[in-house]
Parts: C-alpha cells; structure tokens; sequence
C-alpha cells in the first residue's frame, strides 16, 4: 500500500472520529451578513473551526518541506488536492520507473 493511502487513511480516521472531515467535500459557507440568523453564523464559525483543525491534522501528518509549502494554504481541502496531485504524480512515476527496470533486467547467463 502506497504511503500516501495509509496516511489518508490515518488522517481519515482522525478527521472522522474528531467530526471535521466534511471540510474536505463541503464548501465553506458564505461569510454571514451583520443581520444573519445565530444559526447561520453559528453555521459558519464550526466549518471555519473544523477547517483549521483539518488543517493542522494534515501539516502534522506531512514532512517538514510540505508543511512549508503549505502553510500558507486557507483550505484543508485545496492541501489535500495538491498533496494527491504531487504525490500521485510521484507515485505514477515510481510504477513506471520500476516496470521499465524490470523490462531491462537481464538474466545472467547460465542462471536459471
């Protein structure tokens, strides 16, 4: 299993069982007006608060170079994207590297 799965896993797990996973999938709701209802900005104040909680989960669940490049990044969602996108890209890379290594491996002669 590749690192980047169990990882996901792990933090899927954690982001479940503390209920702030739905920050990956949910958009944030709109900033509420000075007038909204307390239900509308209560609304607003747990997915800002679960978002930063994602956050810190996935930048303490990352190398010390990819929490710098992330650091910045307002949304847990948009980090877990770019993590898939280089680390996919990585991982493809990686399979196609050993299937050409395996391709041009030769036997030696006389073993068999």
């Amino acid at each position: 299993m590749s690192l980047l799965l169990r990882g996901q896993r792990n933090l899927d797990i954690v982001l479940i069982a503390e209920e702030h996973k739905y920050v990956l999938t949910q958009p944030c709701p709109s900033f509420p007006l000075s007038d909204a209802p307390l239900e509308e900005n209560q609304r607003y104040d747990r997915w800002q608060n679960s978002n930063e909680i994602a956050k810190c989960y996935i930048l303490a669940s990352i190398s010390n170079v990819l929490q710098h490049q992330m650091q910045d990044v307002e949304l847990a969602s948009v980090i877990m994207h770019s993590l898939k996108e280089m680390l996919g890209e990585q991982g493809r890379f990686t399979r196609q590297e050993t299937m050409r290594q395996i391709y041009n491996t030769k036997m030696a002669e006389g073993v068999q």
